[in-house]
């Protein structure tokens, strides 16, 4: 298999994950039924059914009849499920299971099994709640890398995280360094010896905020940036104000124009070099190539429809989506004619009228990204999940309705 084939299949793993993550965070039980187990790869299958038996016998115990009831189901349901494993998968495997609340004092048992997951399940869990433990697969999900920000002049400092794709602002300060103009009656000596002190004061303040933010998570910091104008962020780093190990991870110093909140975006926009690697900047790097390919108005794509055009035809080299589009597609048959309708996946399946006037009858509904995707994996096109922590990536889900495509060549759809 190719590498960009792997990626699409590796991207469309974490999304089938993400979806089932996000539908199991809706269920609730009425009490502590809920089960959720998570197998370690190591982990040996009859080990996990003589657990889960162990648990049956003692849920026995539970004074509640319905919640009794409903934990002894649920566990029944996991270990039938457990009968179809010699082994655990490579990276493990999570099995939730429980009556859920239907409404109307009614119940449903949902059990799901999710096997490899992103990363190794690293310990076994037994977890019974009124919800299902979801926490440890939605860490897995979220984007890797952690750098520490800095950006700073003599007037103010702010300092904050890129974690992943997402820039997060934490602190700020405004220092009492006096302008350059002396009041009167004070000598230019003892001006210049009191600015300098206050300028010393103030980078001992950001550097405190920085060291407090940063050394407690120093072991799993990629990096720091430090941006602000000359010689500001030079004699800030030069005068090692840092903490001795946040100084050996700076990973460089940047000119920056602003320092209020908005300089720690500029910060990450200008030390995209050293961040070639993070996510974010891969995912402003394809929304620029798109915004350049539709401003000059013939290798870009968007919308549902002209996308899926696209897509048939094979013209799309890149498919973009939105991370957060939630929507699914309709199939209607109008007269042996396939047409479609993008919907919103709370919504109901809504009425169509085909093209010609005529009624239409509905075929299929299915989740939209599944369903790009199998067209994109069937033309051989390379999809990118699209953050929406950047202002470009809000404009694809809010303006473009979360779907995009950059062209292999002009198809004029």
């Amino acid at each position: 298999m190719s590498t960009d084939a792997e990626e699409v299949s590796d991207d469309r793993r974490k999304y089938e994950f993400r979806k089932v993550i996000e539908d199991l965070k809706e269920y609730e039980g009425s009490g502590t039924q809920l089960v959720s187990i998570y197998v370690p790869p190591d982990k040996q299958i009859s080990d996990i059914v003589a657990h889960v038996t162990q648990e049956h016998s003692e849920a026995s115990n539970i004074k509640s009849k319905q919640t009794r009831t409903a934990v002894q189901d649920a566990l029944t349901s996991i270990k039938d499920r457990l009968r179809y494993y010699k082994n655990p998968p490579d990276n493990g495997m999570v099995l939730f299971s429980g009556a859920i609340d239907s409404g109307g004092g009614q119940t449903d048992m949902v059990t799901k099994v999710l096997e490899n997951p992103p990363e190794p399940i690293q310990s076994f869990r037994y977890h019974c709640d009124s919800a299902f433990l979801t926490e440890p697969l939605e860490e897995m999900l979220m984007d890797k890398g952690l750098f520490g920000l800095v950006v700073l002049d003599r007037r103010e400092a702010n300092v904050g995280w890129l974690k992943g794709k997402r820039v997060e602002p934490v602190k700020s300060a405004s220092s009492l360094v006096p302008g350059k103009q002396r009041k009167g009656g004070q000598s230019a000596q003892r001006f210049a010896r009191l600015r300098l002190e206050a300028i010393d004061n103030f980078y001992q303040e950001v550097a405190e905020m920085a060291n407090d933010l940063f050394v407690p998570k120093r072991h799993d910091l990629d990096g720091v940036l430090v941006g602000g104008p000359s010689p500001t962020k030079d004699e800030f780093l030069d005068g090692d104000y840092l903490h001795h190990e946040l100084q050996e991870k700076v990973l460089g110093k940047f000119d920056v124009a602003y320092t209020d909140e908005s300089g720690l975006y500029d910060l990450v926009d200008a030390g995209q070099e050293v961040l070639a690697d993070q996510e974010v900047v891969k995912d402003k790097k394809q929304m620029e190539e798109f915004f350049e390919k539709l401003h000059r108005g013939d290798e870009a794509t968007y919308g549902f429809e002209p996308t899926r055009q696209n897509l048939v035809m094979g013209s799309v080299d890149r498919l973009l989506l939105s991370e957060d589009l939630r929507s699914d597609i309709v199939v209607y048959d109008c007269d042996g004619t396939e047409e479609f309708e993008l919907v919103d996946r709370r919504h109901a399946t809504p009425d169509h009228t085909c093209d010609d006037g005529s009624g239409a009858e509905v075929t299929e509904r299915t989740d939209a990204i599944e369903y790009l995707m199998e067209l994109a994996e069937q033309r051989g096109t390379e999809t990118k999940f699209i953050s929406t922590d950047f202002e470009k990536g809000e404009q694809l889900y809010d303006a473009f309705g979360g779907i995009a495509g950059i062209l292999r060549y002009s198809t004029g759809v």
